[in-house]
């Protein structure tokens, strides 16, 4: 006899995902100004192929098209983020009223297929004009977020109830003005600390606009369980440094308002800054692709490397399939802050070298696989009394996947960037109906 598939607790939300510059495009549309990434893709190998965001999906035209999709899917929320230099263009000012207007209709459109938006308001896409003026390293640029924050919620706060201030606010200040690996491509740590607590302080000032007008109100942080490599002293120390960098530096001040003792140089924290990043949330947004397995090395800033677990398979991007660290991060999170708002899982998904096949569709089973393991895993956490209210998967369609270009394929939904075509895979099909019943298979 066939196990009954197993539920999730009523009421709750299944979505998926995306970001405005990896799928918008129409770059130079409706006073669109340029944006960090926009610069960032014309500098030579920087992206791979030389692939930019400058057309992506074409979601900016073809939402409906996406939202109907959506909607035949079962899904009942679309996390997507405002593209700033669509709605102040300098970063600055008066807003666009076309971007808006946009967005409106997004919304709308949204609305009346019973799909709820979940609004991220930064999700990377710096105004250039900005970036010009010192980028987030200079304090002003948090204020220049509160002004357009309230602009945008002004604008669609009637019809808007989630949202959420910034995305990956690690990603934004280690990779873009850390490593350079992604916009605007500096590599200075003095740079990278400083964007680090700007853009957190940019959350409190936001989240305080935002707050005057209601709604949900979040931030979403990448987390992923750190572990050291093996028993040695060194590779356990290197393992917290690491996590403390990575993650502490983020978390702790949200959620108890200081930095962990000797992270961060203090002369650039104003008094006051701290009691506005750790005001009340609503919600938390987790983003989980994977464990970190970390051993100590001689040299670089924080003396540790990050290095794969053996035996454990892996994404086209390299990242090690782990959904188990999914239940460890959210059980420990929860023993860690008794306090902690309720969870949102606001990404989680799998690269994999998709291809339409012989017979025009496109079979994913790995990724179902991983989705399949990975709801498990959070339906484990859940019964393990961790407040988690909603899944969105990473993501929606084939898109503009930052430094990797259009190489790396996290869709449920094949997009041929040729013409734009759209064909659900495997794992669309398997997950609208985990969104229907609002169950999961058993394993």
């Amino acid at each position: 006899m066939p196990q009954e598939a197993l539920p999730f607790p009523s009421g709750f939300v299944w979505g998926s995902a995306t970001a405005s510059y990896q799928v918008e495009g129409a770059a130079d549309t409706d006073g669109r100004g340029r944006s960090i990434w926009d610069t960032f893709c014309d500098v030579p190998g920087a992206i791979v192929n030389g692939d930019t965001g400058a057309v992506a999906c074409d979601q900016y035209h073809r939402y409906p098209a996406d939202v109907a999709l959506m909607a035949s899917l079962g899904l009942s929320a679309y996390r997507f983020s405002v593209a700033w230099p669509r709605i102040q263009p300098d970063g600055r000012g008066a807003a666009n009223q076309k971007g808006l207007d946009h967005y409106r209709r997004l919304v709308s459109t949204l609305l009346e297929n019973g799909i709820a938006p979940y609004v991220t308001l930064y999700h990377w896409d710096l105004p250039q004009a900005l970036q010009d003026r010192g980028g987030w390293p200079a304090r002003d640029t948090a204020y220049r977020f509160a002004d357009y924050a309230g602009i945008v919620h002004d604008a669609l706060g009637d019809v808007v109830q989630h949202w959420i201030t910034l995305n990956e606010p690690k990603v934004s200040s280690h990779a873009g003005y850390g490593s350079g690996i992604h916009a605007p491509g500096i590599r200075d740590l003095d740079q990278r600390n400083r964007a680090a607590h700007h853009l957190l302080l940019a959350h409190g000032l936001g989240l305080q606009r935002l707050r005057a007008g209601g709604g949900q109100l979040g931030i979403t942080l990448d987390l992923s369980p750190v572990e050291p490599a093996g028993p040695a002293e060194d590779d356990v120390a290197a393992a917290r440094r690491v996590d403390a960098d990575s993650h502490g530096l983020f978390l702790e001040p949200i959620l108890t308002g200081a930095y962990p003792p000797g992270l961060l140089d203090s002369s650039f924290v104003a008094p006051g800054d701290l009691e506005l990043i750790s005001a009340p949330l609503d919600f938390l947004g987790v983003n989980y692709y994977r464990r970190v397995l970390v051993r100590a090395v001689p040299d670089g800033h924080l003396r540790a490397e990050t290095v794969l677990p053996p035996n454990t398979p892996v994404t086209s991007v390299g990242w090690p399939v782990q959904p188990e660290g999914l239940r460890d991060l959210l059980v420990g999170l929860s023993a860690r802050h008794p306090g902690l708002p309720p969870i949102y899982i606001t990404e989680n998904g799998a690269a994999y070298p998709d291809v339409v096949g012989a017979d025009g569709q496109v079979h994913d089973p790995l990724r179902v696989d991983y989705l399949h393991r990975h709801l498990l895993a959070l339906r484990s956490a859940i019964e393990a009394g961790v407040d988690v209210r909603g899944y969105f998967v990473w993501t929606l369609i084939d898109n503009f996947e930052w430094a990797e270009g259009f190489t790396a394929r996290f869709g449920i939904v094949y997009v041929d960037h040729t013409d734009q075509s759209r064909v659900p895979k495997t794992s669309a099909g398997w997950y609208g109906q985990v969104a229907r019943s609002n169950a999961v298979p058993p394993p």
